[in-house]
């Protein structure tokens, strides 16, 4: 590994600092590129305005008019987190401005596959819509929304993902990241893509004269499920979706939050009024997800939808079981999946430059977060498969891949799919995550194909793992305030919470947990004893050693002490 430390320029951190902001918190954002403190302005008046986004004011018209003739409205969701919360947005969102008859559908992930497939076309079709409203799906579902067209319906395609080489015929797209759309957040999510639409609907309904603007609906008690879908969904966190999340943040503690949002606090273990952006990534974003993963991500949906405090705790209690199982098969395809990947190469040798793996016991449900394991632990592209569920699909392999930064992921596989034609079934994705469907009798083929994609675009530096941290720490910032200061920030993709390195001295180290796999430690930092923690890790530190840690506080009998979260060492000095 190798340790980076941020440039800090010093006339943005002055500017900063002069306005008030404190100078550890200056320090830290301009190493992230702010600027003016105009950019930390959170204030919704300062968002995006809706009609920069192209096709908001199509789809403003097109719901404004259905809204009009009390027509039937079905949301096409996604079965991840980013869908969940879209749909929710979608369905009280629309609710709110008028409409009467709304409904949702969401894709089974084993029997489905994802997107707007035209059997889901028929489906909604079935339910009586007028009108199908894709979230976080729809910009590739060419055939579907062909379907939906040919069976009379209107169709709405709202997502945030790269479309193909052509786009579905839709009455009206909106997606950031279509041609044409000079909208200058490109990173936003599926579910921020959604809030802006009502945004635009409200405005047509303000327009048309259904309501004033001292009486329109108000449409901020939807974001913090905007928030909790954008940092889920790790999308990059510019400056629009840093306000989005931060107003979102702001209501969660002030305690105006959804009844399932609250429920998920109280299943998780934390307290609402302290949330921040870690409790969204790492705590509610997994309990929604294994919805999808393991089970049906209605039940995420209806979580977020109720407004009855004991329902939703009921169902806030079942996500976090159904996490727990996710929690346990995840840990034991990962053992597996990790054993396989490491025996691709030697003890001595650098690990190839992609992997992948497959295993006729994998669930395709959580070979994702295998993936992105593994990439973690072997900085290499990852592709994680299992067999099909599907019925009549048993011949095939569903896979799920992440990346690391300098590869193109959905890229690769083009390139793949074209130089092998009929191995890759389907795909598509991001530069950083992807999946695809691979011909069982193919996976071989894949593997040295795609391999082969990583040999020629990978050179020694981009598959050196780098960290980059904000250099050393001084010590009057070990403080618990500090920390907590800190963590009350927006961080996340893009924006990443503050790490620090330096120098330490290895006082004392063991191995703790029930299974002996985290290292604790005492740690020298700068004349001072301090705390450390480096979970997941078992090897011993020499007695000198560069660290990268992130702050954190412990609490123990009524005491808050600052500790180090390790996150990585570079070079050792004896």
């Amino acid at each position: 590994m190798k340790i980076i430390v941020r440039d800090v320029p010093p006339r943005p951190t002055w500017a900063l600092e002069q306005a008030g902001i404190h100078p550890l918190l200056a320090r830290l954002y301009a190493a992230r590129g702010v600027r003016t403190p105009s950019e930390l302005d959170d204030a919704l008046a300062r968002l995006l305005p809706p009609a920069t986004l192209r096709g908001t004011q199509e789809a403003a018209r097109l719901l404004a008019d259905a809204i009009a003739s009390d027509q039937r409205i079905v949301i096409v969701a996604d079965y991840d987190c980013d869908g969940a919360t879209a749909c929710a947005v979608g369905v009280r969102g629309l609710r709110l401005l008028g409409a009467r008859h709304v409904d949702y559908l969401v894709p089974d992930r084993v029997v489905d596959g994802y997107g707007l497939t035209p059997p889901i076309a028929r489906r909604v079709h079935a339910r009586g819509a007028d009108l199908l409203v894709t979230v976080d799906n729809g910009i590739a579902s060419v055939e579907g929304v062909r379907e939906a067209k040919a069976l009379g319906l209107a169709v709405l395609v709202t997502d945030h993902h790269l479309p193909g080489p052509e786009l579905p015929a839709a009455d009206a797209i909106v997606n950031p990241n279509q041609p044409g759309c000079t909208f200058e957040s490109k990173a936003m999510a599926g579910v921020g893509v959604m809030f802006y639409v009502l945004l635009a609907l409200r405005a047509e309904l303000r327009a048309r004269g259904v309501f004033d603007a001292a009486s329109q609906p108000r449409l901020e008690p939807l974001l913090p499920l905007v928030a909790l879908g954008t940092v889920a969904d790790v999308v990059r966190l510019d400056a629009n979706n840093r306000r989005l999340v931060a107003q979102g943040l702001k209501r969660v503690r002030a305690g105006a939050l959804p009844a399932g949002m609250a429920a998920l606090f109280t299943a998780a273990g934390r307290k609402a009024e302290q949330a921040t952006t870690f409790d969204f990534g790492f705590a509610l974003g997994p309990r929604i997800n294994a919805a999808g993963r393991l089970a049906d991500m209605t039940l995420g949906i209806e979580c977020l939808l109720t407004d009855d405090a004991a329902h939703a705790l009921e169902l806030a209690r079942q996500l976090d079981a159904i996490n727990r199982e996710r929690r346990e098969i995840e840990g034991g395809m990962r053992e597996q999946a990790m054993l396989m990947a490491e025996n691709l190469f030697d003890e001595s040798e650098a690990p190839p430059p992609a992997v992948s793996v497959f295993d006729p016991d994998f669930h395709e449900g959580v070979v994702g977060i295998v993936a992105s394991r593994i990439k973690d632990k072997l900085h290499r592209p990852t592709f994680v498969f299992a067999a099909s569920s599907a019925p009549g699909k048993e011949h095939e392999l569903k896979g799920s891949g992440r990346s690391i930064a300098g590869f193109h992921l959905r890229d690769a596989l083009d390139l793949v799919a074209k130089r092998h034609p009929g191995v890759v079934l389907k795909f598509g994705g991001h530069a950083m995550a992807a999946g695809c469907t691979v011909a069982a009798a193919h996976f071989e083929t894949f593997e040295r194909a795609f391999a082969q994609v990583a040999q020629e675009w990978l050179d020694a530096a981009t598959l050196t793992r780098r960290l980059e941290t904000d250099g050393p720490l001084a010590p009057e910032y070990l403080r618990a305030d500090l920390v907590d200061m800190l963590a009350r920030e927006v961080w996340g993709q893009g924006f990443a919470p503050p790490t620090f390195s330096e120098e330490l001295e290895v006082l004392n180290q063991r191995l703790v947990g029930e299974g002996k796999n985290h290292l604790s430690l005492k740690l020298l930092h700068r004349g001072e004893p301090v705390d450390g923690i480096w979970f997941g890790h078992t090897e011993p530190l020499p007695r000198q050693a560069l660290l990268a840690f992130r702050l954190d506080v412990n609490e123990w009998r009524g005491e808050r002490r600052v500790q180090f979260v390790v996150e990585g060492v570079e070079a050792n000095t004896p």
